[in-house]
C-alpha cells in the first residue's frame, strides 16, 4: 500500500469544546439509548405480543447483529463520501424504521424492523469513531473517548427511566415514537453544527474491490483483530447484563420497575465514573498498561460475581455490589483498546472503526441471547458475563504482547503499519 500523507497519520491538534464532545457522545449513543429506552417494556412486549422471553430479547440482539453489519456497509462510504452524508441518512431512516416499529403487529415483524433500526443507526456509532481518528491519536483520543462515555452513560442512567415514564403514561409503543424524535433532533443538530472532518484528498475509492480489499487487510492483522475483538467484548459484558437484570431484578428478585431502573442507573454510574478515571489516567499512564490492568481486575470481580450469583451470598445487595465492580472496570478497556488498533490505520479510520463497530455489535449480538437460553437467572447472567470478560483476557494474551516483557510499550509505538508494507 502506498504511504498515506503525513497529516493522515499525524492528524493536526484540534481541542474541542463541550459542545462538540456533546455532539460526538450523543452520536456514539443512539444505538445505547434505542436500546435501554425499550428495555423496561421486555416484559410488557413479552405479553402484548404473547412471545417468549428469548424472542423478545432478540429484539435487542437483533439490533445489534443489524448494527454490525451496518457498521460494515456504513464505514467504507464514510471514507469515500465524508462522515456528514452517510450519517445524516442512517439517522433519517432510524426515526423512519421507529416509527414502523411503533405499529408492529407481532414479535417477528418487531424483530426484523429492530434489525434494520440497528443497521441504520450505526450510521451514528461508527461515524462519532472515525470523527475522533480523524483528529486524533494515542491518549488524546483515548482521553476523548474516555469523554464520550460520560455523554454515552447517561443513556444507561437516564434512558430506562424515561422508557419507564413513556411506556407508563401511554404503553410500550411510544417509546418509539420518543426514539424517533430523538433522531429528528440528531439530525437538525448534525445538520447545522456538526463539520466534514474528511477532506476531498483524504477520500478512498468505495468500489467493492478497494472496500474487500480493506477488509481483507485488517482481517490478516492478528494484533488488529485481537485489539478490535475486546470492545465487542466487553459489549457483550453489558449487553449479558442488560438483557438478563430486567427479568433477574423483577421476576427472581420481585422488584419493582422504579426500582429496577434506579439499580440500572447506578450500575450505569459505575461506566461512567471508570471512564473518567481512565480519563484522568491516561494523562500519565499508557492506554497499553491500563487495558492489561483493567482486564485482570474484571476478570477477578467476575468471578466473584458468579459465586455470589449461585450461593447468593448477600442477597440482592450482593449481586447489585458485585455487577457494579465488574461495570465499573469495564469503563477502562473499550477505549483503551479501540485507541490501540486505530492508531495504526487513520488512512482509512471508518474502515477500521466499522471493523471494531462490528465486532462490537456482533459479538455482542451473539453473546446476550445465552442468557436467556441458560434459563435468565443471575447465576446464568453471571456466568456469561464471565465467559466474556475470560475471553477479553485469552484475546489480549494470545493476540497482543500486552503481558509480555516490554510488550505495553512496543503496543503504543506501532504506528500505520499497513503504510510501510
Amino acid at each position: 500500500m502506498t504511504q498515506p500523507p503525513a497529516s493522515q497519520a499525524h492528524p493536526p491538534r484540534y481541542i474541542p469544546g463541550i459542545k462538540y464532545i456533546l455532539m460526538l457522545g450523543a452520536l456514539a449513543a443512539l444505538p445505547a439509548v434505542t436500546t435501554d429506552m425499550y428495555l423496561p417494556s421486555l416484559p410488557a412486549v413479552a405479553e402484548d405480543l404473547r412471545a417468549s422471553q428469548a424472542a423478545v430479547q432478540f429484539t435487542l440482539s437483533g439490533m445489534l447483529l443489524g448494527g454490525g453489519v451496518g457498521q460494515l456497509v456504513i464505514g467504507p462510504l464514510s471514507d469515500r463520501f465524508g462522515r456528514r452524508l452517510p450519517l445524516i441518512v442512517g439517522i433519517m431512516l432510524h426515526v423512519v424504521i421507529s416509527l414502523l416499529c411503533s405499529v408492529a403487529p407481532d414479535i417477528g415483524t418487531l424483530i426484523v424492523l429492530r434489525v434494520l433500526q440497528g443497521f441504520f443507526n450505526a450510521a451514528a456509532a461508527v461515524v462519532a469513531i472515525a470523527v475522533i481518528r480523524d483528529r486524533f491519536v494515542g491518549s488524546d483520543a483515548a482521553r476523548l473517548l474516555s469523554r464520550l462515555m460520560l455523554v454515552i452513560g447517561v443513556a444507561p442512567l437516564f434512558a430506562p427511566t424515561i422508557g419507564q415514564a413513556v411506556a407508563g403514561l401511554w404503553e410500550w409503543r411510544a417509546v418509539f415514537y420518543a426514539l424517533a424524535l430523538i433522531g429528528a433532533v440528531l439530525v437538525v443538530i448534525v445538520w447545522r453544527f456538526m463539520p466534514e472532518t474528511l477532506p476531498e484528498e483524504r477520500r478512498r475509492p468505495a468500489h467493492l474491490r478497494h472496500v474487500a480489499g480493506g477488509y481483507w487487510h485488517l482481517l490478516r492483522n492478528v494484533r488488529f483483530m485481537s485489539l478490535a475483538v475486546i470492545p465487542g467484548l466487553g459489549l457483550g459484558v453489558i449487553m449479558s447484563y442488560v438483557v438478563g437484570s430486567p427479568f433477574v431484578f423483577q421476576d427472581q428478585y420481585g422488584l419493582s420497575q422504579a426500582e429496577f431502573a434506579l439499580i440500572f442507573a447506578l450500575n450505569g454510574l459505575a461506566l461512567v465514573l471508570s471512564a473518567q478515571v481512565n480519563a484522568a489516567l491516561v494523562r500519565k499512564v499508557a492506554p497499553a498498561r491500563l487495558l492489561r490492568t483493567a482486564a485482570v481486575a474484571q476478570l477477578v470481580f467476575a468471578v466473584i460475581l458468579v459465586v455470589v450469583a449461585a450461593t447468593g451470598f448477600g442477597g440482592v445487595v450482593g449481586l447489585i455490589a458485585c455487577l457494579w465492580l465488574v461495570l465499573g472496570t469495564q469503563g477502562m478497556i473499550p477505549a483503551n483498546a479501540s485507541v490501540l488498533a486505530l492508531n495504526s490505520y487513520g488512512h482509512m479510520a471508518g474502515t477500521a472503526a466499522a471493523v471494531i463497530g462490528a465486532l462490537q455489535s456482533g459479538v455482542a449480538g451473539i453473546v446476550s441471547p445465552v442468557v436467556g437460553l441458560l434459563g435468565g437467572n443471575a447465576t446464568s447472567m453471571s456466568v456469561v458475563m464471565l465467559g466474556a470478560v475470560l475471553l477479553t483476557v485469552v484475546v489480549l494474551l494470545l493476540g497482543t504482547p500486552v503481558f509480555r516483557k516490554g510488550g505495553w510499550q512496543a503496543l503504543e509505538a506501532s504506528e500505520e503499519p499497513a503504510a510501510r508494507r
